[in-house]
């Protein structure tokens, strides 16, 4: 059951990774995030990286309380949010941004569909009229091309 928790928490990141990067991100938190839009951006760290620690923070609050109270479904809660941020942190960052040399040959086409509909959100550099917020479920057309 709390496996199952996990994975529920899990999935339901992705509407929450939405959400935050179309209100926040485009929104109060532009200014954050604007560097990420950047082409060449050269520095190792972008502001943008301070996102990470915000999504870090609950996950490590609720590995502490489900940890030390009687509330364990807590710790499950927030493995779940830490099992997003990996999975987030290595579609984002590794396969997409290539900010490490791992997996630039990929031919895999969920892996490209989910690449093209980060570039359409890039397309645009400014913080209006994006599209594509998602980071692992995005619009099928995206994977029309590579599907076999």
């Amino acid at each position: 059951m709390l496996i199952l928790v996990t994975l529920v928490v899990f999935l339901l990141m992705e509407g929450v990774t939405w959400l935050t990067h179309k209100y926040i991100m485009h929104g109060f938190g532009w200014f954050l995030h604007e560097d990420h839009h950047e082409p060449g951006y050269p520095h190792v760290f972008e502001k943008n990286d301070a996102f990470f620690i915000v999504f870090a923070i609950p996950s490590i609050a609720l590995f502490y309380f489900g940890t030390y109270t009687e509330h364990t479904y807590l710790f499950f809660i927030g493995l779940g949010i830490l099992c997003y941020g990996i999975a987030y942190f290595m579609v984002h960052d590794v396969l997409i941004h290539q900010r490490f040399s791992w997996f630039k040959r990929t031919n895999n086409w969920y892996l490209k569909g989910l690449r093209k509909a980060h570039k359409i959100h890039h397309k645009n550099m400014g913080k209006e009229d994006s599209q594509c917020f998602g980071m692992l479920f995005v619009p099928f057309k995206y994977f029309k091309a590579y599907k076999k």
